[in-house]
């Protein structure tokens, strides 16, 4: 059990008048128990009351798996030929949580939810953005780590430039990614590798287009430092460029300095959001720009503050995010250029520091 984190859990648990918080299997569990197990249909889950105390309810199938992460505290499992229904009645009444508030993490599945609602006397609500609040503002350690991925991904930038050639596949460069991670100690977190017009799918999701001779590629990736995760995109482009290219990729450089520019301490983030945005609209091309500015990141690369417009919060220090406007042309090329952003007491620390200047690799 992370127990610096249950603290600040339970701190929010407590200021948001919530009884206790049900954490499903995946990322959010793995984070707070330091491990989670195998999803499948059947109900378990994690809870952590606002006093700090918790328990684990799960099939017997995972019993003794979970035990083995709970320092002692109380595992109540249930077998298949009775359901879990009445397993998680007993757990809720010994723990004084019957006709409490529970909040309910981002994993945990509808129907058995809605199961243990028609049958239990107990309220639940979405526990997301409490689980959100518990991290989004990182320690001093984090921050470290965060910028030790930050470099890391601005050197293997700059090798990237010089590897990719015309004739190779966009998985070639996703490949070498993974080989000069590996050689300055970080493990591999994503890469998005989108060559012509693949660039101008914002999250594209294959590998298979070859280099041409004269193309436009963006380079979204990351390495994990110690956690920690790292996320930057770099558009350049391989044997030449043309003015609309040069002139959007300016566009886009603009838009995400001001961007950077207004995500200081204190600043609204729909105001941040805005700063970016008006700069691509100028361009005639806004209506392309079909992302939100940027997402938080920390111990997974989307996680909070959103950097958008319905987001009506305040930046404040201690908040690592994205700055990464685009201009997406369907059909022709993408441009996006994206850094990592620290909120500090007096302004803000960009954590990513590989150039942005225009590059024409003639490799």
């Amino acid at each position: 059990m992370n127990l610096f984190y249950k603290e600040k859990l339970c701190e929010v648990l407590q200021k948001n008048n919530v009884d206790a918080i049900l954490i499903a299997p995946g990322e959010e569990l793995e984070f707070i128990l330091g491990h989670t197990t195998h999803i499948c249909e059947r109900f378990q889950a994690l809870f952590i009351k606002a006093s700090g105390e918790y328990f684990y309810v799960c099939n017997k199938l995972t019993e003794d798996e979970i035990s083995m992460y709970m320092d002692g505290n109380k595992v109540y499992g249930w077998y298949d030929k009775e359901g879990f229904l009445p397993t998680v009645q007993k757990a809720l009444e010994e723990n004084g949580l019957i006709g409490k508030t529970i909040g309910v993490n981002s994993t945990e599945r509808a129907c058995l939810i809605l199961d243990i609602m028609q049958n239990i006397d107990v309220k639940f609500i979405n526990g997301k953005p409490l689980l959100e609040r518990m991290r989004i503002c990182k320690t001093q350690e984090e921050i470290e780590n965060l910028r030790i991925a930050g470099r890391i991904t601005d050197e293997t930038y700059y090798e990237i430039v010089k590897f990719a050639k015309p004739g190779m596949r966009e998985k070639d460069v996703v490949d070498f990614i993974k080989e000069e991670f590996a050689k300055r100690g970080a493990d591999f977190g994503f890469a998005i590798i989108a060559s012509g017009e693949n660039a101008a799918l914002p999250h594209y999701n294959d590998d298979k287009r070859v280099i041409q001779e004269q193309d436009v590629l963006l380079c979204d990736f990351g390495c994990i430092y110690k956690g920690l995760c790292a996320d930057m995109t770099r558009t350049f482009f391989v044997g030449g460029v043309t003015e609309e290219q040069k002139k959007m990729y300016d566009y886009v450089l603009r838009s995400q300095q001001a961007g950077v520019d207004a995500a200081v301490n204190g600043a609204f983030v729909p105001d941040v959001d805005k700063a970016a945005r008006d700069i691509i609209d100028e361009s005639g091309y806004g209506e392309t720009f079909v992302t939100r500015l940027g997402h938080g990141i920390g111990y997974s690369i989307h996680e909070a503050p959103d950097i958008k417009q319905s987001n009506p919060i305040y930046l404040e220090p201690g908040m690592t995010f994205s700055i990464e406007p685009g201009i997406y042309r369907v059909g022709e090329f993408g441009i996006r250029i994206e850094d990592i952003v620290l909120v500090t007491e007096d302004g803000n620390e960009t954590l990513n520091n590989a150039t942005k200047e225009l590059i024409v690799a003639n490799n």
